[in-house]
């Protein structure tokens, strides 16, 4: 008897009254190389009868097989390991998370049949515009583009009168509150040092205040746009009106958190300047503006970390219908460990837009200048006079322009949202259910481990 582990005799232990050294089931009458219980054998002896014990090894009942032929195995001798065919053997249970079931690599969901290979997980769920793990740079702004280019009818809706009422503000503004002879002495060599200061002045507080409002206009439309890039994440569309009724109970808290948003940018830059001011004031010249500009550097590099701290905080506001505070607590959470990275995406969007922005801009605003009355010539050496034309003109590049790049930059901080809470808070499974996604949970082939 071979002793060997997962071998045995077939058949049971023997029962009372029989020879223990007899194996249980007689041998089969046809077996190939055998004589018939019958008739003698070769060397002319009769048979013993039924009971001879025809194999002392034989496999377990559950592997065991009859020869196929004369180049079978003799008897007495162990059979060849199995073939790792299919169906070899017993598979291993069925279940949602088992090799066997649903989902896993022997059901009709897995990637591979049993046997046939193990290969990769199959590819996440995707309902919408984005698949349901932690995205890649590429998957965020093609997330924002499928998002615009999809429900273009809504995008576009929202994003065209955003960018008409933020450009009529700044067209107003400029037209009526800047005074453009006092910028003049910054093209005059001639200048004091006095007047070159007033003039650096206007001219920072013309491009802060287009800044400012450009930037409203973009927390705007990326308020309004989350409802709209939600409902694409999980493949549902959304009207004007719904995106509206959805978003109009939050447009107060919105703007609370634009102004204390805004205020503590300012606020940090100008604490920064406010010494330099001060050396200028008390007549400082020179030294002074050098350390008001020095200022405003140094504590513009520390704004600008704050804005991309809170950077999430507005679709925060809007999708977990959080307050000002607790929105930018939870922006503060969710970009902890990954500042560099939501900086470098946000740039990256930044920057595609602003070149898509320049592709509409520049042709509207040479034509803006031709239509002028210095002409092109005069626009291109500073002496032009920016009047009404030139700014409407100009406004109207502007507004198109705008209506095109609001979606990308609105979508890419709503994905980046989703984005960080998929990888810190697996929201891609509530995703998933919300989509009805059937069988996607924490074990489901596809998942990703949470950074």
């Amino acid at each position: 008897m071979n002793d060997t582990p997962g071998w045995a005799s077939p058949g049971s232990a023997p029962s009372d009254g029989q020879n223990p050294g007899v194996s249980g089931p007689a041998e089969p009458a046809d077996r190939p190389g055998r004589p018939p219980s019958d008739q003698p054998d070769q060397s002319g002896q009769a048979p013993q009868g039924p009971g001879v014990k025809w194999s002392q090894e034989q496999p377990p009942p559950g592997q065991w097989s009859a020869p196929t032929g004369p180049t079978g195995p003799a008897p007495g001798q162990a059979p060849p390991p199995p073939p790792p065919g299919p169906g070899w053997g017993t598979q291993p249970p069925a279940g949602p998370g088992g090799y066997g079931g649903p989902g896993g690599y022997g059901g009709p969901a897995g990637h591979g049949a049993w046997g046939g290979g193990w290969g990769g997980p199959p590819p996440a769920a995707k309902p919408g515009v984005i698949p349901l793990r932690p995205l890649g740079v590429g998957e965020i702004l093609d997330g924002a583009v499928s998002t615009m280019r999809t429900y273009w009818r809504t995008v576009l809706g929202i994003s065209l009168t955003v960018a008409v009422l933020t450009e009529v503000v700044a067209v107003l503004f400029q037209g009526l509150v800047l005074d453009q002879t006092r910028t003049d002495a910054l093209n005059d060599p001639s200048a004091s040092l006095d007047e070159l200061s007033r003039a650096m002045g206007d001219a920072l507080l013309s491009s802060g205040a287009v800044f400012l409002i450009s930037l409203i206009g973009t927390v705007v439309a990326t308020a309004l746009l989350t409802t709209v890039t939600s409902r694409a994440v999980l493949g549902k569309s959304v009207t004007l009106g719904e995106a509206w009724r959805d978003a109009r109970p939050r447009i107060p808290r919105l703007f609370g958190l634009i102004f204390l948003l805004l205020l503590v940018a300012a606020g940090t830059v100008a604490a920064g300047s406010l010494p330099g001011i001060l050396v200028t004031v008390a007549g400082g010249g020179g030294a002074g503006l050098a350390l008001a500009i020095l200022g405003m550097l140094g504590t513009g590099v520390v704004a600008l970390w704050l804005m991309i701290r809170f950077s999430l905080a507005s679709p925060a506001l809007m999708l977990e219908k959080q307050g000002i505070t607790k929105a930018m607590s939870r922006s503060t959470k969710l970009v902890r460990g990954s500042w560099w990275r939501i900086f470098g995406i946000q740039l990256l969007a930044t920057f595609i837009a602003n070149i898509v922005a320049s592709i509409i801009v520049i042709p509207f605003t040479f034509l803006a200048a031709a239509l002028s009355g210095d002409g092109i010539a005069g626009f291109l050496n500073g002496a032009g006079d920016i009047g009404w034309t030139f700014l409407v003109v100009s406004g109207i590049g502007s507004v198109i322009g705008s209506t095109i790049t609001f979606p990308i930059t609105a979508g890419v901080t709503v994905l980046l949202y989703i984005d960080q809470r998929i990888r810190r808070e697996a929201l891609d499974l509530e995703l998933a259910r919300a989509a009805g996604v059937q069988g996607y949970g924490s074990d489901a082939p596809g998942t990703t481990p949470r950074s």
